[in-house]
């Protein structure tokens, strides 16, 4: 059930708000969401909220819970968060109608675990399947707000990734799907402007979107310098490191880094690829490098948290990889962090996709065309042999960080949104938490956009 919005006001929420977060991941996971997610309910809980988490035993992007926490379900109090990890089905190989079912057992659980009395409950989206369920409990309430919080768009992804085309029973069926989840809830917060032109297309009102970017979720540097943390990683002082981090699965299409690495090879050029993280396409890759005998690139496991900021800055390069065909259906969650480590990014990627347009929006490196790996080492070689344009892409890069993705803005934005969710009716009291007003007449539309 939808419910009225107040009128906007000027700036953050004062008053506290008991908010309910439903997502498929969250920390310790290290990429993908569960950074944002975590970051975002920690930032509102230090804030004064009383906030929770639903969500599941860690598995991302290995594919695999740590034995630590296999079992029924755990509580964990987590920067002041309170966590409820829920069990659920967790294929080894995460495609297809596995990965469905993987997200219907999560929304099963979620749809009748205890929730408390939440004012908004914020569905995180992937996953969508996980999101049309449990939001069932809230379609016909009085009482619970609901927003979407959408960091990947299912219907182009299955689309831009090949997987179906355009109008195929299982494209119809995802964008009906995300249809009406969108159009049933009282907000939606995208991560960047092209999400909310895409949504908007699927017959959501513009005055009900919000556009929230992500942010930099990145910690303190370790100490060291960063000579010392390329000794640490195995990295040679005269050889080019290029960096690409995080996922490794099929929208990545990491072959095309493989490739790169196996021309450097026959070329004998300087330069070592690496690839940091996991992904249910890392042993895949491992194997390819492995039979063609390629040289030049690295498989690392994940640093801790810590690390990975000198990581960043340790590399001469940092990359992005995104299969041909990808253009609106994600925005890379690296980049933040990539922006903030302050090095020169490059992009193979098309040219018209959102990921091309906030690197040349932040002037933070340059782009090339996917699947074309003598273009991806001919770009790495040109960025590093230059220092002077690495060192402006770099301070670039920081620069659009701290005036475009800070995460602040991103918290003020969020406690605005809570704000106009909650009635009027509600009072000024945080004793006052959970009673609500009776919603009913008409939702008031005309509120400005909020943005971070």
């Amino acid at each position: 059930m939808r419910h009225t919005l107040t009128s906007p006001l000027p700036g953050p929420s004062a008053q506290p708000a008991r908010v309910l977060l439903i997502g498929l991941n969250y920390a310790p996971e290290a990429s993908g969401i569960a950074p944002y997610s975590a970051s975002m309910t920690r930032g509102l809980a230090q804030r004064g909220h009383d906030v929770r988490v639903l969500t599941t035993k860690p598995h991302y992007p290995e594919w695999a819970v740590p034995e630590a926490y296999r079992g029924g379900a755990m509580h964990e109090l987590i920067d002041g968060v309170q966590v409820t990890r829920l069990p659920h089905y967790v294929p080894n190989r995460p495609t297809g109608v596995r990965r469905l079912i993987s997200e219907i057992s999560f929304g099963l659980r979620a749809l009748i675990a205890p929730w408390g009395r939440p004012d908004v409950v914020v569905f995180v989206s992937p996953a969508l399947f996980a999101t049309a369920v449990a939001m069932l409990r809230t379609r016909f309430s009085r009482r619970m707000h609901s927003i979407v919080w959408i960091q990947d768009l299912y219907g182009l992804g299955i689309v831009e990734t090949g997987e179906h085309g355009a109008g195929s029973v299982v494209e119809r069926v995802i964008t009906g799907t995300e249809k009406s989840v969108l159009t049933t809830v009282d907000a939606v917060t995208v991560i960047h402007d092209r999400f909310a032109e895409s949504v908007v297309e699927l017959g959501v009102e513009r005055d009900r979107i919000a556009v929230i970017r992500n942010w930099s979720h990145l910690g303190p540097e370790v100490p060291g310098d960063r000579e010392e943390v390329r000794r640490r990683l195995g990295w040679g002082a005269g050889e080019v490191v290029a960096l690409h981090t995080g996922n490794m699965g099929l929208k990545q299409d990491l072959g095309n880094l493989i490739s790169a690495a196996r021309l450097a090879d026959q070329q004998d050029a300087q330069v070592r690829f690496v690839v940091m993280g996991n992904g249910s396409q890392r042993d895949a890759l491992q194997r390819q490098a492995e039979r063609d005998g390629v040289q030049r690139v690295q498989f690392v496991d994940a640093v801790p948290g810590e690390l990975y900021l000198a990581a960043l800055r340790a590399a001469d390069v940092l990359l992005v990889n995104e299969a041909e065909g990808l253009r609106d259906m994600a925005v890379p969650s690296k980049l933040t962090s990539y922006f903030a480590a302050g090095r020169p990014v490059v992009a193979a990627t098309d040219e018209r996709s959102i990921t091309a347009s906030e690197v040349r929006a932040a002037g933070a490196g340059v782009q090339v065309a996917p699947g074309r790996p003598a273009d991806l080492l001919a770009a790495v070689e040109s960025i590093a042999a230059d220092q002077d344009r690495s060192a402006e892409y770099g301070a670039h890069g920081a620069a659009y960080r701290a005036r475009v993705l800070s995460e602040e803005g991103a918290l003020d934005a969020f406690e605005v949104l809570l704000n106009r969710l909650r009635p009027a009716s509600r009072g000024g009291s945080a004793s006052n938490h959970g009673s609500h007003g009776r919603g009913g007449g008409r939702r008031q539309r005309r509120w400005a956009t909020v943005s971070s």
